[in-house]
């Protein structure tokens, strides 16, 4: 790939699932801020839960091209993990037209859901109200990152099958 080295996709995207990663802390500390005030000073929150939830769903999005780098998505390994790299590879290859399509359908639709959503400053529906924008906005960004570790690992199985089975 010219423009956008191989590595420097798999950097950008380990850097982001390091960074996302770092949420979970903030999930576990405001839980455990709900749990002090609402069992140890009878005072619950009526922002925790929600609040909570928003940091998961950005952690789960935008770590989403970080665990993909990593192999962490689901595969059948049963039959996966008995073929040659070039086999592999040519499965990959194959079944990547899926992926390629899911993902671009997921930056349109994401993108155009995002679009409306910052428009109109949206909000959540609970008493509480917060504005949820951020975490739509976050699924087009999330579709663009796995659509880049896409296209590193396509690159990857293309060497890997000009290559062979050499190591």
């Amino acid at each position: 790939m010219g423009i956008l080295r191989l590595e420097t996709i798999d950097k950008i995207n380990s850097r982001i699932g390091r960074i996302v990663s770092l949420l979970v802390i903030g999930i576990i500390g405001i839980t455990l801020w709900e749990v002090v005030l609402r069992y140890g000073f009878n005072r619950p929150t009526i922002w925790v839960h929600e609040t909570s939830e928003h940091l998961f769903a950005l952690s789960f999005l935008l770590g989403g091209a970080y665990t993909l780098s990593q192999g962490g998505h689901v595969r059948v390994d049963l039959i996966y993990s008995r073929l040659s790299d070039r086999k592999k590879a040519i499965l990959e290859l194959s079944t990547s037209v899926f992926f390629f399509l899911f993902v671009g359908l997921l930056l349109w639709k994401g993108g155009e859901m995002a679009w409306e959503s910052v428009a109109l400053l949206e909000r959540s529906q609970s008493p509480w109200g917060p504005y949820i924008f951020h975490v739509i906005l976050a699924v087009p960004i999330a579709a663009f990152l796995m659509l880049l570790q896409g296209l590193a690992i396509f690159g990857r199985n293309l060497k890997r099958i000009k290559d062979g089975d050499r190591k």
